[in-house]
């Protein structure tokens, strides 16, 4: 299981430049003018996992398979969007097929480079964005609202629950704020996601700064920092510029880069642990000598279920899990010595996988 994570900002911020070198392609045209993304670009990138590597080298894997994760770059949005403008219809129709979003503001200066709105000024252009995205979820409410009356008359349950559960995001967003900030009991869970709002997304917010700032921002990116503890968001300091740079390089060559920048890993590192915090991912591992592989599962995921990511058939004839911790498997040189050491444990249905686990699953055919 990956996730999709949607890039989204205003014209002009880094967007494309981000995209082509999250996935390393040029997919994405990076041109110095509003909606050089007309079609949603959507790229595959390997989750970066030293610990795959390591594991791979114990067991002797002919073939590394690293977890994957999807971006999407989507076109960029103008005041008005929720109306209609600039591209905003489509915006807001492939914004809703993500995870979450990737919220990509312009934390540098560059004459060279229009900003839409005449002034660099992250936290505002912030603000538009979720301004837009609220105003489209209003309306989606409303009319959603008006069509549940005959169905809510006639005592249908689930309509009823749709109707209670859309008064309350109408309540939170009529005043002011996110459809995310509405309490929403376990119970109601399922039915809160299935209403698909906008303004429910996680966000992380990316500040692209210049190169000079990339190690550590500025003061453009130290006012979003400000805004996304407020808010309870993540946020993450990258240079869209030295990321596409790096994208080209050989790795060894990038880790000089890197070096010189004062930086320790690239930015795709931070973002994808970020994106995993935000959507509360953890990854598990399958390692034997003809392949090693990474898979990612929720925080919370049940033996049977984390058997089902790799196949269907494995979640519903589980039987049990033979486990190993990730420093267990390390320290003690591999499966054998692990289990010479008796730290391989067999786990049942109610085990609940823990990020690094090693695993085995046992099931009927």
């Amino acid at each position: 299981m990956g996730f999709k994570m949607g890039i989204v900002g205003l014209p002009n911020v880094g967007k494309s430049t981000l995209f082509n070198a999250l996935t390393k392609t040029a997919a994405a045209q990076a041109a110095n003018f509003p909606f050089c993304t007309i079609e949603p670009n959507v790229g595959e990138v390997a989750v970066p996992d030293a610990r795959l590597d390591k594991l791979a080298e114990i067991a002797g894997s002919k073939q590394i398979l690293p977890t994957r994760m999807t971006f999407v770059d989507i076109a960029g949005l103008v005041k008005g969007a929720s109306k209609g403008e600039g591209l905003g219809n489509q915006f807001l129709a492939t914004i809703r097929e993500v995870d979450a979003i990737a919220h990509v503001l312009r934390c540098f200066e560059d004459g060279d480079v229009t900003h839409v709105e005449g002034r660099v000024d992250p936290v505002a252009d912030a603000e538009t964005i979720e301004t837009e995205l609220m105003l489209a979820d209003m309306e989606s409410i409303e009319k959603r609202l008006q069509g549940l009356v005959r169905k809510v008359r006639g005592g249908d349950k689930d309509a009823v629950q749709q109707e209670r559960l859309l008064k309350d995001a109408l309540a939170m967003l009529e005043s002011g704020k996110p459809a995310r900030l509405v309490e929403v009991d376990e119970e109601d869970a399922k039915a809160w996601k299935m209403l698909q709002l906008l303004t429910t997304k996680p966000i992380l917010y990316v500040c692209n700064v210049e190169e000079d700032a990339s190690a550590k921002g500025n003061a453009h990116s130290a006012a979003v920092a400000e805004m996304a503890a407020a808010e309870g968001n993540a946020h993450v300091i990258i240079s869209a510029a030295i990321e596409e740079e790096i994208s080209q390089l050989e790795p060894e060559e990038a880790e000089m880069f890197l070096s010189e920048m004062g930086l320790e890993e690239p930015g795709l590192d931070r973002l994808i642990r970020a994106g995993y915090e935000l959507l509360h991912l953890e990854t598990y591992f399958t390692v034997g000598p003809k392949e090693a592989r990474a898979w990612t599962i929720r925080q919370g995921t049940l033996a049977p279920q984390a058997a089902g990511v790799i196949h269907g058939d494995f979640e519903k004839g589980f039987i049990r899990a033979e486990t190993i911790a990730y420093d267990d498997f390390v320290s003690l040189g591999g499966e054998l010595g692990a289990k010479e050491a008796g730290k391989m444990r067999v786990e049942g249905k109610t085990y609940e996988v823990q990020d690094g686990d090693v695993m085995h699953f046992l099931h009927s055919s």
